[in-house]
């Protein structure tokens, strides 16, 4: 506002002075006039940047306003984060063993079902019919094989006769127990305790082996599967515990144990297998939710951690601003570092502890200036 001030009184100074700029004039005087008023306000700018600096200096007799924080030795630890998802360790995608029609259906979606439950039925009518044919045939036969046992143990009768006897009874016998198990198959039970999940057929339709009919799934147990890059391979073994949260669910954190990794490097993108095997407190946590795993490859026992956005590089190199006790001056420090997590870097030297870091006010501030330490 002040540079548009000066910049209209200048104008207007000019207009009164040698008249519009809308008058006519030459192309040569128009030029001359506008680089004449370009280098007014060049000097205009320069003057007022002065006195906004003198305006500055004035605001920081009492001291440049900031925040500190006082070094201590603190734990660092560095985590590798990696997301992964969720697996059932029960879960089973149920379909028949035989073809046949469904005839019923036992269950519902979202129904919990015992092992060994009857979930549905296939048609098996036909497989009846043929049991009780073989069961009819199979008492003929044994009657028949009776008979010739009698008399072969009074020595009547013909070897063959009587090993024909017996090999149809033992053939209709293996028969019924074919026939036996199929009907056993067409009923179709539960292999685990869990939730049905789907149910993809309806009663009427046809059923065909590998075909799924219901999905189970029990919640109680999950898996959490995550490709790590094999960068950490040395970092991460069995039974060390990592962090575990989930993005859908802000309240769930967990320290949970690695249940395993894996022993073959992936060669389409260099990882390889993490798992964790956890407890699914109320049945909360759903299959193919994605996790977050926080993995802690590195600690420091006794670190000198100051927030990462504060430190600033030049041509020397890195460097921050602490108090400077003798005067209460801001004092420029030049600094390494080391690792860094989120928000924190660790100092690895240039500071000690009891040091006082400005970590608010810090790009205000210049070496020597004098500041003012609030809260």
């Amino acid at each position: 506002m002040k540079k548009l001030i000066y910049i209209v009184m200048v104008l207007s100074m000019a207009a009164c002075s040698s008249g519009s700029v809308d008058n006519p004039q030459t192309d040569e005087e128009i030029l001359a006039k506008i680089s004449e008023y370009k280098k007014e306000m060049a000097d205009l700018n320069s003057k007022i940047n002065e006195l906004e600096e003198q305006l500055t200096v004035k605001a920081s007799d009492n001291g440049i306003p900031v925040k500190v924080q006082q070094l201590k030795y603190e734990i660092f630890k560095h985590f590798i984060e990696v997301n992964g998802t969720v697996e059932a360790v029960n879960e089973a995608y149920i379909s028949p063993e035989i073809n046949g029609q469904v005839q019923e259906i036992y269950v519902k979606e979202g129904q919990y079902v015992e092992k060994g439950t009857l979930l549905l039925k296939i048609n098996s009518s036909i497989t009846r019919s043929s049991i009780n044919e073989v069961e009819t045939s199979l008492d003929l036969a044994r009657t028949v094989f009776n008979k010739q046992k009698e008399l072969w143990d009074k020595n009547i009768g013909s070897e063959m006769d009587y090993l024909q006897a017996k090999n149809n009874v033992e053939a209709l016998e293996s028969r019924l127990e074919t026939l036996q198990s199929q009907l056993d198959m067409a009923e179709i039970k539960a292999p685990i305790s869990g939730i049905v999940d789907e149910v993809h057929v309806k009663e009427g339709e046809l059923a065909i082996p590998g075909m799924q009919v219901i999905e189970l799934v029990n919640l109680t147990n999950l898996y959490v599967n995550a490709d790590v890059s094999e960068a950490y391979i040395t970092s991460i073994h069995a039974g060390e515990e990592v962090v575990l949260d989930f993005p859908s669910y802000p309240d769930i954190s967990m320290d949970v144990p690695v249940y395993r990794t894996g022993n073959i490097i992936n060669e389409a993108n260099r990882t390889f297998k993490v798992q964790l095997k956890v407890t699914n407190r109320d049945n909360m946590i759903k299959p193919n939710v994605i996790a977050r795993i926080r993995i802690n490859d590195y600690t420091l026992d006794e670190a000198l951690l100051v927030p990462s956005i504060i430190i600033k590089k030049d041509m020397q190199g890195a460097y921050l601003y602490v108090v400077n006790n003798e005067d209460e001056s801001a004092r420029k420090v030049y600094v390494e570092s080391g690792r860094s997590y989120k928000d924190q870097t660790v100092i690895t030297s240039g500071l000690n502890a009891g040091d006082r870091v400005i970590v608010e006010g810090y790009n205000q501030v210049s070496n020597g200036s004098k500041i003012r330490v609030q809260g």
